[in-house]
């Protein structure tokens, strides 16, 4: 919770990868709140007011994915939204003439996301998706200490340099500070 809230106000990409992260994270422990505490919540050094708070935070993400029927797979409506306010900012970067350099990067990292989508990757979904998708696949990868191919790796920096751009982006869009026109 702690630093979900630190990553939404500095980073809202790596905010919504660890948020994906946190999802999965109930699920390999069951929905069990009794797992959580013991395995995330007792050896997270806080105070006990904290430690009430951070497993309320974490009853409350429970019950938002059991009403949401996010139990096996998806994301929680806070998360799409998350990808929906991302994908609308990088529509309007895209189509101002302000943000050369964006699309620049987003151009350097559509064949990527083409190279995905044509693998497999669900296209209906925004592309951001798929690039966000990408980044925790790789992620999951690394922390399973399996191999990550060097064509990987490098679509993984074009990729994950759009994605920390847009962010940038995010920040400044949210404090009124980006100009389109």
């Amino acid at each position: 919770m702690y630093i979900s809230r630190q990553l939404k106000q500095k980073n809202i990409a790596e905010y919504l990868l660890y948020m994906w992260q946190i999802e999965d994270l109930i699920r390999a422990n069951g929905f069990d709140m009794e797992k959580i505490r013991k395995i995330v919540i007792d050896p997270y050094p806080v105070s006990d007011e904290d430690k009430k708070e951070l497993t309320q935070w974490y009853e409350d993400l429970i019950q938002m994915m059991h009403d949401e029927g996010v139990m096996e797979k998806g994301h929680l409506q806070i998360n799409r939204n998350t990808i929906i306010w991302m994908t609308d900012l990088h529509l309007r970067l895209l189509r101002s003439p302000k943000f050369p350099y964006y699309s620049a990067a987003y151009y350097k990292a559509l064949p990527f996301i083409v190279e995905l989508r044509a693998k497999g990757a669900d296209k209906d979904e925004p592309e951001l998706e798929t690039c966000f998708e990408a980044m925790y696949g790789v992620l999951m990868l690394r922390l399973q200490k399996k191999e990550v191919t060097e064509a990987t790796q490098k679509a993984i920096k074009v990729i994950g340099d759009l994605l920390a751009m847009l962010a940038g982006y995010y920040i400044e869009d949210k404090k009124g500070e980006l100009d389109f026109d």
